[in-house]
C-alpha cells in the first residue's frame, strides 16, 4: 500500500518543515509515503467561502487516481487513540488499497464534491491546530502507527 497526504498551502515555518521532514524520511522505512502541496488559490481576496472551497476541491479530486481511496482529516471525522489508528492502517492495507489519500483541507474544509467522493473522514482532535501543525501531527502518527504495528519501542502504552 501506498500511503498520499495532500495538503493546501506551503509550510513557511522552516522548523516545522524540519521535523516534517524527519518524520517523512523515518515512515519511509515502513511505507512508500509521498507528501504533496497543493498551492494556495491565488487572490483568494475575491472569492467567497464557496468559491474557494470548490477551486481548492477541484484541485484535490485532480491529484487522485480512480483506484485512490479518499480519506478526509475533517473536525467531524471519527477520533482515534494511536493503537486504534494504527489498527486502521493494518485494516486498510489488508483491504488491498493500493494507494490510501489524506487530505488536510483550506481554512473553509472541504468542498461538497469533495465530500462526496471521500471513503472515510479522521479527526485528530476536537481541538483546532494550524494546518501547518497539522501535517507534522499527521505524518508523526502515521509513523507511530507503523511502529505499534511492528511493536518498535517508540510508543508506550
Amino acid at each position: 500500500m501506498n500511503i498520499k497526504l495532500l495538503a493546501i498551502g506551503k509550510t513557511d515555518n522552516k522548523a516545522l518543515q524540519s521535523l516534517i521532514d524527519d518524520y517523512t524520511k523515518r515512515l519511509s522505512f515502513y511505507i512508500k509515503f509521498d507528501l504533496e502541496i497543493i498551492p494556495d488559490i491565488k487572490n483568494v481576496k475575491n472569492l467567497s467561502e464557496s468559491q474557494q472551497k470548490e477551486k481548492e476541491g477541484e484541485l484535490i479530486l485532480s491529484k487522485l487516481t480512480p483506484t485512490d481511496q479518499l480519506i478526509l482529516l475533517d473536525e467531524n471525522g471519527t477520533t482515534f487513540s494511536s493503537v486504534g489508528f494504527s489498527d486502521y492502517l493494518q485494516k486498510k492495507m489488508n483491504s488491498g488499497v493500493k494507494t490510501l489519500v489524506f487530505v488536510i483541507g483550506g481554512p473553509y474544509g472541504f468542498s461538497d464534491e469533495v465530500y462526496q467522493k471521500a471513503q472515510g473522514k479522521i479527526s485528530l482532535s476536537l481541538m483546532t491546530f494550524s494546518h501547518q501543525m497539522v501535517r507534522l501531527f499527521f505524518i508523526e502518527q502515521l509513523y507511530r502507527g507503523f511502529t505499534i504495528l511492528r511493536n518498535e519501542p517508540y510508543h508506550h502504552q
